[in-house]
């Protein structure tokens, strides 16, 4: 009789990118759907991979196929599995790329109006060619804010909601004396629109604070102020950088190792929440193209329902309204 070897797995971890676009319901936000049934629909029929991929960098795939792990994408996000009997080191770090599939998502997503460019900078005093892609966000379970408690707590890898700067611009998310403001308008003097009245309320959506300060070799000029070092394991079409690491020591939900280095009997599930655009609404006359109307405040784009009080806007149709470099209102046009 051939010998037949068994592994038993476990789940390490598991990150869940989530798209507020595809699951809000109209000017509900997904959290808050009082039907939970609808909620396990919405899930279910959910699928990332349509839209935004995520995969290891060489390193972790390195570190992982060391280590006997298991690696799946899902259509929530992905999944890594480990051996029961493995025992892995306390300072493994795991780092994951989040790269943008479909060219829609930068219509119907918030905060990605910002530019992008990469900056080639070569450093004559050293002799080396270093690269920068500015506005990109690192998403890290060692700074990542926590909703709820007990059973309820969910453990996102963005940071805690910031509070304004004189430099955020249109659709930056705020946290105003506990109030969630998203802006409406590029600062000075920057317009808002309320998305509750509680911060806790609502899930931690990737935003301005998640994108890092560069610091600049000393000598080397032109480095943007904002974005990631790329490299070999960095592409440079990279939308946003997930790290995490095996433990934290101010918040022990947010490990994914247990005292003896083995994986938690129950895995820490990561979230990245991306805020779905929201745009004033103006409606048009198909016939004479004339304004017959318009929302009196900037409306959210979602795929099930809707949150104005007549036709819903297309995601494919935003226009942004500058004053001078200033943006001053995102708008959607929509003839009836």
């Amino acid at each position: 009789m051939a010998e037949k070897l068994v592994t038993g797995y476990q789940r390490l971890l598991e990150i869940h990118l989530l798209h507020h676009y595809w699951l809000d319901d109209g000017a509900t936000v997904f959290d808050l759907i009082a039907d939970a049934d609808k909620k396990v629909r919405r899930l279910l029929d959910y699928d990332r991979r349509a839209f935004i991929t995520i995969k290891p960098t060489a390193t972790t795939a390195k570190t992982l196929k060391g280590f006997q792990c298991v690696y799946r994408d899902t259509a929530l996000g992905c999944v890594v599995a480990v051996p029961k009997v493995i025992t892995l080191p306390m300072d493994t770090a795991l780092e994951f790329l989040v790269t943008v599939q479909s060219a829609a998502f930068y219509n119907y997503t918030a905060l990605t109006l910002q530019p992008t460019q990469i900056y080639n900078l070569y450093h004559a005093v050293e002799r080396k060619l270093y690269r920068y892609k500015e506005n990109i966000p690192v998403l890290s379970n060692l700074t990542g804010a926590a909703r709820g408690s007990a059973a309820d707590k969910a453990l996102f890898v963005s940071k805690e909601i910031p509070a304004l700067t004189a430099d955020d611009k249109v659709e930056s998310l705020v946290n105003a004396n506990n109030v969630l403001l998203q802006l409406t308008s590029d600062q000075p003097a920057a317009t808002t629109r309320e998305l509750n009245a509680s911060v806790n309320q609502l899930p931690v959506f990737v935003h301005q604070g998640d994108v890092p300060t560069l610091v600049s070799p000393p000598g080397l000029l032109g480095v943007p102020g904002r974005g990631v070092q790329l490299s070999d394991e960095i592409d440079d079409d990279v939308f946003a950088i997930i790290r995490v690491s095996a433990t934290r020591s101010n918040d022990g939900d947010f490990s994914f190792l247990d005292a003896s280095g083995h994986a938690k009997a129950t895995a820490p599930i990561f979230q990245i929440r991306f805020k779905n655009r929201s745009t004033t609404w103006k409606y048009f006359d198909k016939r004479t193209l004339a304004l017959k109307s318009a929302e009196p405040k900037p409306m959210p784009m979602t795929y099930f329902g809707n949150a104005g009080t007549k036709q819903k806007a297309s995601s494919d149709a935003v226009k942004v309204v500058k004053n001078g470099s200033k943006i001053d209102q995102l708008t959607s046009d929509i003839f009836i």
